[in-house]
């Protein structure tokens, strides 16, 4: 007899019923004026590609939808705290390059697939500077993980990773406009400013939620990685060890913990969904149902403490 956690995790229904609750909860959080259409559109499409990766990478052993399930589950938690633009388009980039990156699984000749996966993260460093700290990781990962490092590869990487920047400067040079550049300055000197731990209650619940299911997912596979391909394993440890790093840039660059939060949403949503849909114990059963009804806690209280406000997409306006 199968439990709740699986049948649940292998339903066709799951999908469906997910997204209709996440929709609620982003129409509620629009109608307050918490959040705007815009950012629930970004949303969206964050979700579909979502699903995709899922689906071109056979993320999960046996049919299952938990990726995009727990994605919408984690991302509508936290989108009281982290929903802003400019923070939604910083995810939005990540994921579209682990599409990219996934997809050049031990091609050298990648070229095409290196220069805009590395061009989706040179655009979130232009929106969010310490986006950039994930290259040299990215890099490495790509050698040992991907195994499709070379130096074709890697050139096409540091032009797509450049061509953010050499747009901007066409701009400039054509418009006389320097207050790009001076945007751009002042996001790096916040980046560097000492460390500030003010983080807003929202923010602490939606981080600390998403860490601690990061954390068992991890811990899963580690325990289970030996039933899984060997693609498979070297995407999850490529997923592991950014989620690692985001962990550590989150604790040095607090000012930039809805950024890093986003970020994590994302690998936590790939590392859960395989521990929620390859379990299948009591133990695992309730703990399943405990991180549902705390994501759903934590989404309340996110909700109810979310007030109109103006959205600052001065960081977006970059682009």
């Amino acid at each position: 007899m199968k439990l709740l956690q699986n049948r649940i995790a292998e339903s066709r229904f799951a999908l469906p019923v997910t997204a209709v609750y996440a929709l609620a909860a982003w129409l509620m959080m629009c109608a307050i004026g918490c959040r705007t259409y815009a950012e629930l559109a970004v949303f969206a499409l964050s979700a579909y590609l979502m699903a995709e990766m899922n689906n071109r990478n056979a993320l999960i052993r046996v049919y299952s939808r938990m990726v995009s399930c727990t994605f919408l589950v984690l991302g509508t938690m936290a989108a009281p705290a982290i929903g802003r633009f400019d923070v939604l388009a910083v995810q939005l980039c990540f994921i579209a390059s682990y599409l990219l990156l996934f997809a050049s699984y031990q091609e050298k000749r990648a070229q095409g697939k290196m220069f805009y996966a590395f061009a989706f993260i040179g655009i979130a460093g232009v929106i969010c500077p310490p986006s950039l700290l994930f290259v040299p990781v990215i890099w490495v990962l790509t050698a040992t993980n991907l195994m499709a490092m070379s130096w074709r590869n890697f050139w096409a990487s540091l032009i797509g990773l450049t061509a953010p920047y050499w747009f901007i400067a066409g701009y400039c040079a054509m418009t006389g406009d320097m207050a790009i550049p001076l945007r751009l300055a002042d996001s790096f000197a916040h980046a560097i400013a000492p460390a500030q731990y003010t983080s807003s209650p929202g923010i602490i619940v939606s981080s600390a939620v998403t860490l601690l299911v990061a954390a068992i997912g991890a811990i899963h596979f580690m325990r289970n990685s030996y039933k899984d391909k060997i693609r498979t394993r070297m995407l999850y440890e490529l997923l592991i060890a950014t989620a690692s790093f985001t962990a550590i840039f989150y604790a040095a660059l607090p000012q930039y913990a809805e950024q890093m939060t986003g970020i994590l949403v994302v690998n936590a949503s790939v590392l859960a969904a395989h521990f929620f849909a390859l379990t299948s114990t009591r133990l695992t059963n309730i703990a399943f149902i405990l991180l549902a009804l705390l994501a759903v806690a934590a989404t309340a209280f996110n909700t109810l403490g979310c007030t109109p406000m103006a959205n600052d997409l001065s960081p977006w306006s970059l682009l």
